[in-house]
């Protein structure tokens, strides 16, 4: 069990209040990728920041990319796709975890969301409309869907999986409680997955309460957070295109412009990679606001520049910040910069396997400190890093007085900064993955090279 809160959950589109007969109310929502509930990915997508992730499904290339971005070309065949064997092998790991626990789980329910992707290769939208998965301690999983979407849905699957539909004026999780008995569950734990909303859970402890409802953390969490080599392949694909992107952009980047104008940048070189990213772009005294303000900013000499992105590559996620400055620092900023750079060494050093999770924000949190930037969180005003991988933001996190026991396998993002109220802000990430001797290492290939040549 991991001792850190999830972050916000955030919907996409309006979950209304569900009928008790049915959840028919309104049309769906179908999302392209997998859903994402992390702050700053919502921040990207708010009003201050509406262009930097807000690429059509076709992912069209603006047509006013500078010249260089010729140079930036799609992944191709380096992207393998999680296999159906990798699917399945998932949902085994996960019934075997439910038998090993005590007391043990009889069955998981899985609603919209990456941890549905991550057991199955179904992408869907969080709706009124509920499609979930009941995966039983033994035995096969069963699909529910809305009837008039089972086509969708079935279309989707990577392997076979019992499909059982419900039609507008039927109930869902009368369905889900009839699945379970025919798995021959008729009580005993069922763990609900986090980002189920709480009306559907309501509802199904109201048509079944025979069963004990439990978080399904033990078993998802559990599943997730260690990453195999083929998901930590994509994560550096990932990586790696973030950089080639912020390459180009960095080189691109001129007097005058405005945030808005080298986000779109970003996202139209991802974009050019065949890609779907974008990020978050902080100029001068609002990089001090470490997830921005609805202040526009245009660049001018000696301001500071903050880029905070990434993209996915099939699902999996890269967070990578780079910050420059237009012209020459001043003295505190450099010094700012060079103690960012120390406090990311000393995270890599400190995150171990072995070792507990809060010990590595306190290993950066002193190289802040010791540098005239502390005590606490006076300017290093978050923590250090978060888990990452179909989720921008996931179990676990790098906070003071974490408990989370490293695994080797368990990746992160590595993100000191240091942010100066109304004068400047520098935070430099990079996503990393813990080993099984040693230190961690960077999924990125290579930390920023300075401050006045972030990309070398």
């Amino acid at each position: 069990m991991y001792a850190e809160a999830q972050e916000p959950l955030l919907l996409s589109g309006h979950l209304r209040l569900l009928d008790t007969v049915s959840c028919a109310v309104s049309s769906s929502y179908p999302m392209s990728r997998p859903y994402d509930a992390s702050r700053r990915k919502f921040l990207r997508t708010s009003a201050a920041s509406a262009t930097l992730l807000s690429l059509p499904q076709e992912r069209q290339i603006p047509s006013a990319l500078p010249p260089r971005f010729s140079a930036l070309k799609p992944l191709g065949d380096r992207v393998h796709p999680i296999t159906p064997d990798e699917f399945r092998a998932r949902l085994a790991h996960a019934q075997e975890l439910m038998s090993r626990l005590d007391p043990r789980f009889d069955g998981l329910i899985l609603g919209p969301g990456t941890s549905l992707y991550y057991f199955t290769g179904i992408h869907w939208g969080l709706s009124e409309r509920l499609l979930a998965l009941v995966l039983p301690r033994t035995g096969e999983p069963i699909l529910i869907s809305p009837a008039f979407e089972e086509g969708r849905a079935r279309e989707q699957l990577h392997f076979p999986i019992e499909v059982r539909a419900w039609q507008e004026d039927e109930s869902p999780t009368k369905l889900i409680a009839t699945a379970l008995t025919d798995r021959n569950i008729r009580s005993g734990r069922i763990g609900i997955e986090e980002t189920l909303p709480f009306t559907f859970y309501d509802h199904l402890r109201a048509i079944a309460p025979a069963y004990e409802y439990v978080s399904a953390d033990p078993v998802t969490i559990a599943c997730r957070v260690r990453k195999s080599p083929h998901e930590l392949e994509l994560m550096r694909l990932a990586c790696e295109a973030t950089i080639d992107v912020y390459r180009e952009v960095f080189a691109s980047i001129q007097e005058g412009m405005s945030e808005q104008d080298i986000a779109r940048l970003v996202s139209g070189g991802f974009a050019r990679m065949d890609l779907r990213g974008g990020a978050l772009v902080l100029l001068g005294a609002s990089a001090a606001l470490p997830h921005g303000t609805k202040q526009a900013q245009k660049l001018k000499q000696g301001d500071v520049i903050l880029i905070d992105g990434g993209c996915t590559v099939e699902g999996y996620e890269s967070d990578v910040t780079r910050t420059g400055i237009l012209g020459k620092p001043t003295e505190k900023m450099q010094r700012a910069y060079d103690a960012v750079r120390k406090a990311q060494d000393a995270t890599l050093e400190a995150a171990r396997a072995g070792k507990l999770s809060g010990s590595v924000d306190d290993a950066a949190r002193a190289v802040i400190a010791e540098a005239g930037f502390g005590p606490d969180y006076k300017f290093f005003t978050h923590r250090v890093g978060h888990g990452i991988g179909l989720d921008g933001h996931e179990h676990p996190y790098l906070v003071r007085s974490s408990k989370t026991v490293l695994e080797a396998g368990m990746t992160f993002s590595n993100e000191p900064g240091i942010y100066i109220p109304g004068e400047f802000g520098i935070r430099c990430e990079d996503d990393m993955v813990i080993t099984a001797d040693g230190p961690a290492q960077i999924l990125t290939p290579h930390f920023q090279y300075s401050f006045e040549s972030p990309m070398g």
